[in-house]
């Protein structure tokens, strides 16, 4: 069985599409290409890639739209690496609110977008310990809370369904496992998205302050999520495993 990583690359820059395809090429990653919206579901109707490059700039379609789309349908679970030409903050966190899970910022050399990757890949294959989903656990509740960890849906107390980005999914799971424990920002990037954060890295900062709007959490006040000055952030609540298997 072939056992190849498979990469589409979405992209309008021919020159881009076509160097980053040799390069991973050369590095035993299968590319498949596409230029547009119109040529990224064209491509997807061939199968699922196992991640997918998408450039926030698209000609016909913002890569956002393009994003949502993807966590929306069938393909939800395929790992998105998002290309920004501009290197701001919002956009970054724009694109892990809408379901990217990792982000790099043009220019990049294509050594970087290949360790992306494989970084990716290995957290989609492989989650960090005690986050692994068991059947003994298919439900975890706090508060007037509960997660779904099999279909990734958060509840609330009158049985609601609240959307999360996978990107707050994952931030949400590190917190549940391992409750009343301070995590550091370092800890947290490591864990939610498989790399260390620079100087002026406030991401893992927006992801908390966008989690807490989901769970109704009061920054001042928090019920769930707790900032501790200096050191990192501590989930406060008790958190039970139900919906034992039959």
């Amino acid at each position: 069985m072939d056992s190849t990583d498979h990469v589409l690359i979405v992209d309008d820059d021919r020159g881009i599409r076509e160097l980053l395809a040799g390069y991973l090429e050369k590095n035993g990653i299968r590319v498949s290409l596409a230029a547009n919206g119109r040529q990224m579901r064209a491509a997807l109707d061939q199968g699922a890639p196992d991640l997918i490059v998408l450039d926030l700039m698209l000609p016909d379609e913002d890569g956002l739209v393009l994003c949502r789309e993807l966590r929306a349908g069938k393909f939800r679970t395929v790992p998105i690496l998002m290309l920004t030409a501009r290197d701001e903050e919002a956009d970054r966190i724009l694109g892990l609110e809408m379901g990217a899970d990792d982000y790099l910022t043009k220019p990049f050399a294509a050594r970087e977008l290949l360790a992306r990757i494989r970084s990716v890949l290995r957290r989609a294959r492989m989650l960090p310990p005690g986050m692994q989903v068991t059947e003994s656990a298919q439900m975890l509740e706090f508060g007037d809370w509960r997660l779904d960890t099999t279909a990734r849906h958060l509840l609330d107390a009158e049985g609601t369904m609240v959307a999360l980005s996978g990107a707050e999914y994952r931030l949400l799971r590190v917190f549940l496992d391992h409750p009343q424990r301070v995590l550091t920002r370092d800890q947290l990037l490591n864990l939610t998205q498989g790399r260390q954060a620079d100087q002026f890295d406030r991401s893992i900062d927006l992801m908390v302050s966008r989690l807490r709007q989901r769970l109704r959490d009061v920054a001042r006040e928090p019920r769930y999520i707790k900032t501790l000055r200096s050191e990192g952030y501590v989930f406060s609540a008790a958190v039970t495993a139900i919906g034992e298997p039959e």
